[in-house]
């Protein structure tokens, strides 16, 4: 997975504030806890061949649009290919799967709850008020430039 450069800090987040994913957050709280959650957002059937596969299992993927040939984790390849089903993002999962799910989708570009509102069908409020409390859901925080 890609990490956004940027470092989380203490700041007051408002409807424009940015989050993204911070890798950095899981690899000091729980590295193996990421591949399992990762994991939970693929569909079942690829949920049960992955539980097959090497931890870091490296694949050939070639880019559909540029013909470039890249190497990827097989895990980030299944996340990505998933992502790309029109159901991937729901109103039947949890509102931090659903904003989660966005950051995979997008490469873990920054976005604003108002933005992610709008690619979630959830109120750009909630999404703000269940993300700058004092917990952080899945490595979920604000992104700062350095």
């Amino acid at each position: 997975m890609s990490t956004a450069p940027g470092k989380s800090s203490l700041v007051k987040p408002s409807l424009n504030t940015k989050f993204h994913i911070d890798y950095e957050w899981w690899e000091r709280s729980s590295p193996d806890d990421l591949r399992v959650y990762l994991r939970s957002h693929l569909p079942d059937d690829q949920r049960e061949r992955m539980s097959f596969v090497a931890e870091n299992h490296i694949v050939d993927f070639v880019d559909p649009n540029t013909g470039e040939v890249l190497k990827m984790d097989e895990l980030r390849l299944a996340i990505k290919l998933a992502a790309e089903s029109s159901d991937f993002i729901n109103q039947h999962i949890s509102l931090v799967d659903s904003v989660f799910r966005v950051f995979l989708r997008n490469n873990n570009l920054p976005l604003s709850p108002k933005q992610l509102a709008e690619l979630t069908g959830r109120s750009a409020e909630t999404i703000l008020k269940t993300l700058s409390g004092q917990r952080i859901y899945q490595g979920i925080r604000p992104y700062l430039k350095i």
